[in-house]
């Protein structure tokens, strides 16, 4: 079954949910959007629908938080009691339940296009195709001011997402939990948060896609089987804060300065006003590769098998960021025990490898084929501790004045083979380990 739908009035909301569930409950279908400007709150996808947008098709999301509440409201297929709360998001150090996180129907989760518990789903546009959030505030959403996220799949599998530009999200551009056989595909992502945030997915490919974001581009944990490839990524924050295993990336670019600034160190007028994202040339990207690992899931796997190859990365502060000292939020649940830098060509990084891991189960760190320029002079490459390996081969380092891995307790072997730029293998102190503050 094919719906085609044009922009007929200022709310366009119950005319294209109502196609979606026509096509739903016919078996399935293509709900087609014309070219126009489309103001909507929540629309739900349903399984075997595609929402297909032509060229000029603009969705808009309304202002007006209460818009987006559409699980609980849903007579076509009404959600079960589990995915239901009221728990707000609250501060982590005062946090008692991540209720706001993993049940679907929380107001934290709410978004533009839902997509719950169902199968091969697709939303796919024609170049010049807009979703755009208009970053709604939300006084009692994370940190009392993100609103709605973009695109939201929960416990669903075979998606295909593909062709459109999005922009100005209330929160994370696409989120995702529990879902499997993701495609993400040419997809263009402007200011707003986290590009794609998305936690225990598996079996995920991000292709030929743009990242423009004032927060991380790609992040989320305790995924499995992910591939980023031929991608661009621009942030204010990290390229990747991310935890899991069997995880490639390759082929990309990784630059800053940033394009977009992080909402939230704009001023509360501007985002109660829904101003859009500054552009600007800001600082540096924070990091290439921050791990990340919290306690809101239980992760399944140990965290390995990363492999990053064929990439740039420009004006970046730290190339890999990993601290395990328990210091860090987001860094405190099962430790990264593999990683491997292939062929990267890195110039403008400003700190030393953090590559800090785990006493129980150590750190394996490779770094092969690499020119790796600091925009300054550090006495290190790599400042390490908890480590079962590292091993530097065919590398050159650019500004590094003395050794190759700074120890902070817990070495293991490491192995340098044809590497430039260090005067010596390994220098232990006695000193705590403490992350620079960037």
């Amino acid at each position: 079954m094919e719906v085609i739908v044009k922009a007929v009035n200022e709310n366009m909301t119950a005319i294209i949910q109502k196609a979606i569930d026509d096509c739903f409950l016919s078996g399935g279908g293509r709900v087609v959007l014309e070219n126009g400007l489309y103001e909507i709150g929540s629309i739900r996808l349903r399984s075997n629908c595609t929402l297909y947008m032509k060229n000029g098709a603009v969705l808009k999301g309304v202002r007006e938080i209460a818009a987006y509440d559409i699980l609980t409201n849903d007579r076509v297929e009404p959600i079960d009691e589990q995915y239901k709360t009221d728990v707000l998001w609250t501060p982590p150090h005062v946090r008692i339940t991540y209720d706001h996180m993993t049940k679907a129907a929380s107001r934290w989760n709410n978004a533009l296009i839902r997509i719950l518990e169902a199968h091969d789903v697709a939303i796919i546009a024609e170049k010049g195709a807009v979703i755009d959030g208009s970053d709604p505030y939300d006084a009692v959403g994370e940190e009392h001011y993100r609103g709605p996220h973009g695109i939201a799949y929960h416990h669903s599998k075979n998606i295909r997402l593909e062709g459109y530009v999005i922009r100005n999200t209330g929160n994370w551009a696409h989120i995702g939990y529990k879902s499997q056989n993701i495609t993400y595909k040419n997809i263009v992502v402007q200011g707003g948060h986290d590009g794609i945030h998305n936690s225990s997915c598996d079996d995920y490919t991000i292709e030929d896609c743009e990242f423009y974001t004032g927060d991380d581009c790609v992040a989320g944990f305790d995924n499995y089987n992910v591939t980023v490839r031929n991608c661009i990524l621009n942030s204010a924050c990290s390229g990747m804060r991310f935890g899991g295993a069997d995880i490639l990336v390759e082929n990309c670019r990784f630059y800053g300065p940033a394009q977009y600034v992080f909402r939230g160190a704009m001023p509360l007028a501007d985002k109660i006003a829904g101003k859009p994202s500054p552009r600007v040339n800001g600082g540096k990207m924070l990091a290439l590769f921050t791990y990340y690992s919290d306690f809101s899931l239980n992760v399944r796997r140990l965290p390995k098998n990363i492999i990053i190859r064929n990439c740039t990365v420009e004006n970046c502060a730290r190339f890999l960021h990993f601290d395990f000292t328990g210091t860090h939020t987001w860094q405190k649940n099962k430790p990264l025990v593999e990683i491997t830098f292939d062929t990267i060509q890195a110039s403008g990084i400003s700190l030393p490898f953090n590559a800090y891991g785990s006493a129980e189960t150590p750190l394996t760190l490779r770094v092969k084929n690499c020119d790796i320029r600091f925009s300054a002079e550090t006495d290190c490459a790599i400042r390490s501790g908890n480590f079962t390996l590292i091993d530097v081969e065919n590398t050159r380092f650019e500004n590094v004045t003395d050794t190759l891995v700074k120890g902070y307790g817990g070495e293991g072997e490491i192995r340098m083979e044809k590497v430039n730029g260090v005067k010596r293998l390994l220098h232990k102190v006695d000193e705590k380990f403490i992350s620079d503050n960037i």
